[in-house]
């Protein structure tokens, strides 16, 4: 059986790498020529009616496809060491690789329809990988996941209705006049807006991102990087500025609501102790990022950090399923300590991914998130929501810095049993090569993306702020993890604060048991009024007591039938003789 996983593990690696690295040179080539194929595919052709199905082929669907396939190859071998005690290990390269083919189909799809097929793909398949591990904790996460993500189905669902008016669900036909047509153009918007916030946990949809971490890191890695939560942010990019925000209130909307998910999930990480929701949570806040910029218009810059953001955040993943594997699925940063004394490598590729999260001049982070921040500077945006870019800047340095405090330095705080090292090459050599994409993957794109610049102009000042940001969010994560801040202590001193801010914001309990609170009791009430009150009295109670009453009233008559009988006689020839009298 292993050696079947092994083989089946290297197989799907060496096609997915060979198809990765032949899309990214078609991507190149289609930059570079400014070309765009479109592809209609003729499935049934029956009289004057047909079902076509169509792709759309153009650098960024290339390029994007290329480095989901990248990050899919790594975590399948990834997977043939971290999965290789578990008994079901196929049917989660199976479920991966169908993760993967629903990606693909939302990528390549400028069709509704075939976006829902892989955006619905995409649900399901995650439902399956969150619930993997078949107990109540990943199967509450899993309906969770899947409920949230329903309701953005459900947009879709009316965006495929509204595009009726058009006679065909091709909407990239259709961009120039949907932009002629406000009503039109703001409706279909919005629903297709409500579908992105959705899938990329947006506020107030952001509750099911850390729960989903009920699943295998390796699925973590791959979801959180370059798959689920950026379907949102790509369909928005498909969709483009030009089309979703000519008005001007849905994007000050999207910019307010963007803002206020990646400042609560940096103020979330810095309270939370548990390694992979802290990363899920800087995800969440980079998920942010990509619709703020997104909502000012600059959607191809969003584009690009949301490749930059995959290399590095499956980077992170796959070290912290490093970590959480030696230590015996250890997950709280408190019992660790020390690590990089034991695990050199590993720490060593962490600490690179988290430098580029933060955005350290020359790493793959530094590049988008220093030409968002320059453009968010000339751009026409309120003071609260530029407070909010910066200062959501300045908690993820803070919490970067506050993990790897926590894991790599200090004392030694697991027990004596665990054997820590770096010695399974398959995990160390993905995160290594991933490593060396972290580091030059954002200069590599930057160079290929951007062969026209644009020239952006800022006072010293104004330039020196996102550097000073970094600097102060690194000395508050050192001294929110060296000294006992007065809300921060364990003592229930404000203890209010403290849970407001590392719980999402009381999300996760307003995303269930708020949302299900008023259903339930209505439920309650109306069985207990109608169900077996009103209508039972007067429905099927009442109609069997009536009728068991008829049947008693007649069973009278048949057990005195003879009595009967001669008087109902008796009476009939009274009856007949008046009515002879009568007549006469």
């Amino acid at each position: 059986m292993v050696n079947n996983l092994v083989n089946y593990c290297k197989n799907s690696f060496y096609i997915l790498i060979f198809i990765s690295i032949s899309l990214f040179f078609f991507s190149l080539k289609f930059l570079f020529n400014d070309l765009i194929y479109f592809i209609e595919w003729e499935i049934v052709s029956l009289h004057s009616m047909s079902i076509v199905m169509t792709f759309l082929f153009d650098w960024m669907s290339l390029m994007f496809m290329s480095f989901v396939l990248l990050i899919s190859s790594l975590v399948i071998f990834y997977s043939n060491q971290y999965m290789a005690e578990d008994f079901n290990v196929n049917r989660f390269i199976l479920l991966v690789l169908m993760f993967v083919m629903s990606m693909m189909m939302l990528i390549i799809s400028p069709n509704l329809i075939s976006i829902l097929l892989g955006w619905d793909g995409l649900g399901l398949v995650s439902y399956c990988l969150v619930i993997y591990f078949q107990n109540v904790k990943s199967y509450n996460a899993g309906m969770l996941t899947a409920l949230s993500n329903r309701i953005g189905d459900v947009a879709l669902l009316l965006a495929i209705a509204w595009m009726l008016n058009y006679g065909s669900w091709n909407y990239i036909f259709y961009l120039d006049m949907m932009n002629k047509s406000f009503w039109n153009n703001n409706y279909l918007g919005s629903l297709v807006m409500l579908a992105a916030m959705t899938k990329s946990a947006q506020i107030p949809f952001s509750s099911w991102l850390p729960a989903a971490m009920a699943a295998p890191t390796p699925v973590s890695a791959l979801v959180h990087s370059s798959t689920l939560v950026t379907a949102g942010v790509y369909l928005l990019i498909r969709f483009n500025n030009d089309f979703l925000l000519v008005d001007f209130f849905m994007g000050q909307f999207l910019l307010l609501i963007s803002g206020l998910t990646m400042f609560m999930a940096g103020l979330g990480a810095n309270f939370e102790f548990d390694l992979k929701k802290i990363i899920a949570l800087s995800t969440l806040s980079q998920l942010g990022l990509m619709m703020s910029i997104l909502s000012i218009g600059f959607y191809k810059l969003a584009f690009f950090h949301l490749l930059t953001h995959a290399l590095f955040k499956a980077l992170l993943f796959m070290c912290a399923g490093v970590i959480i594997h030696n230590t015996k699925n250890a997950q709280d940063i408190r019992f660790m300590g020390s690590l990089s004394m034991s695990m050199p490598l590993t720490c060593s590729c962490f600490n690179i991914a988290n430098l580029a999260l933060c955005g350290m001049p020359f790493l793959a982070g530094f590049y988008s998130k220093d030409l968002i921040l320059g453009v968010v500077m000339l751009s026409y945006i309120n003071f609260f929501s530029f407070f909010l870019f910066f200062f959501s800047t300045g908690l993820t340095v803070c919490y970067s810095f506050r993990l790897v405090y926590y894991s790599m330095t200090g004392d030694f705080n697991m027990t004596s049993l665990n054997m820590l090292n770096d010695k399974g090459w398959t995990m160390s050599f993905k995160i290594f090569f991933l490593m060396v994409m972290a580091i030059i993957g954002g200069s590599m794109l930057n160079w290929l993306m951007f062969f026209n610049p644009d020239m952006i102009c800022l006072p010293f000042d104004m330039k020196m702020l996102t550097l000073i940001g970094g600097i102060l969010g690194g000395v508050s994560g050192y001294l929110m993890s060296n000294i006992s801040l007065f809300f921060y202590n364990k003592s229930l001193m404000n203890y209010g604060l403290s849970s407001f801010a590392g719980g999402m914001w009381f999300m996760p309990v307003i995303s269930t048991l708020g949302v299900i609170k008023v259903p339930m009791n209505l439920g309650l009430y109306s069985y207990k009024s109608f169900d077996q009150g009103w209508s039972e009295f007067f429905g099927g109670q009442m109609l069997y007591n009536q009728l068991k009453n008829y049947s008693l009233y007649i069973q009278e008559f048949q057990n005195n039938n003879l009595k009967i009988y001669l008087l109902s006689y008796l009476l009939w020839v009274i009856v007949l003789v008046l009515m002879s009298m009568f007549l006469i």
